[in-house]
């Protein structure tokens, strides 16, 4: 079932409310690699790099919660 516009609306509203956004840079052809490991994961490509940046701040001693 396909949203409807309010509905999309309504979610981007969420998104923006909810999230910051984060823009990254990777070489070219990089990004389906990063993809590819992420989905063997079992991770999202978002859900991998957020984890990866908690784990490395958890280690320095910088836990985000």
């Amino acid at each position: 079932m396909a949203y409807s516009e309010a509905q999309n609306k309504a979610v981007q509203r969420y998104i923006s409310k909810t999230y910051d956004q984060v823009s990254l840079r990777i070489p070219k052809g990089q990004r389906e690699k990063i993809q590819t490991y992420a989905d063997q994961l079992g991770k999202s490509l978002n859900g991998y790099i957020v984890d990866l940046i908690y784990a490395d701040m958890k280690k320095a001693g910088h836990p985000l919660e």
